[in-house]
């Protein structure tokens, strides 16, 4: 289920939503890295309270596509490699756009609103958690009907929380808004009604 066995021809194929926001997030990246041009990237598009508040509104999506180094990009691709093509088949294209946008917005809102004006941040953490969330929320509704789901998704939210505090310069604010805004989200994607639909989708 977690495991990726896809050709890379097929997994572009088949999710062409995550592969999508794995290259862009991966173009920016290098993008930013190169001399020059780097810098200007990296500045107009983090977010940075004290700038929205005076009127860079697209600070509040820009820094979903923005990473501070090479193991933050990483980290964040990795994941959304490997839990977001269930999450597409399960949900579809467009509520999985909206979920990982959404889950990504909100959480740069709260940092804007639960920092003060010298804040900045960057990276797709928020909308990562948002699919973490959405999962959650998929294994609150199913109970026990599907234990694989369960048994891997529950510890890597519980991991994933601890790791939030425990490691330096980490948003905490943005992770745990985006793990509640999927929560939230999966709890309407995924009621008991639409269990059936999913069962279809796996066959």
């Amino acid at each position: 289920m977690f495991i990726r066995r896809e050709s890379f021809s097929e997994y572009i194929r088949l999710y062409p939503v995550v592969s999508a926001l794995i290259a862009i997030n991966v173009i920016i990246y290098i993008l930013t890295i190169l001399p020059g041009i780097g810098d200007l990237v990296m500045f107009y598009g983090m977010g940075i309270n004290r700038l929205i508040a005076d009127g860079d509104w697209w600070r509040f999506v820009t820094p979903m596509f923005l990473h501070a180094g090479l193991m933050h990009v990483l980290f964040n691709m990795f994941a959304l490699f490997l839990f977001g093509p269930e999450l597409e088949r399960l949900a579809g294209k467009v509520r999985f756009v909206n979920l990982f946008f959404l889950a990504g917005l909100f959480g740069n809102v709260a940092s804007y609103f639960l920092h003060d004006a010298s804040y900045a941040y960057v990276g797709a953490s928020g909308a990562i958690y948002g699919i973490f969330g959405a999962f959650g929320a998929f294994v609150y509704h199913t109970k026990g009907a599907f234990p694989q789901i369960r048994q891997i998704i529950l510890p890597i939210i519980v991991i994933s929380v601890i790791m939030t505090f425990l490691t330096p310069n980490i948003n905490i604010t943005a992770h745990l808004t985006g793990l509640a805004v999927g929560f939230i989200i999966g709890l309407s994607y995924f009621h008991p009604k639409n269990i059936t639909s999913w069962r279809n989708k796996r066959r």
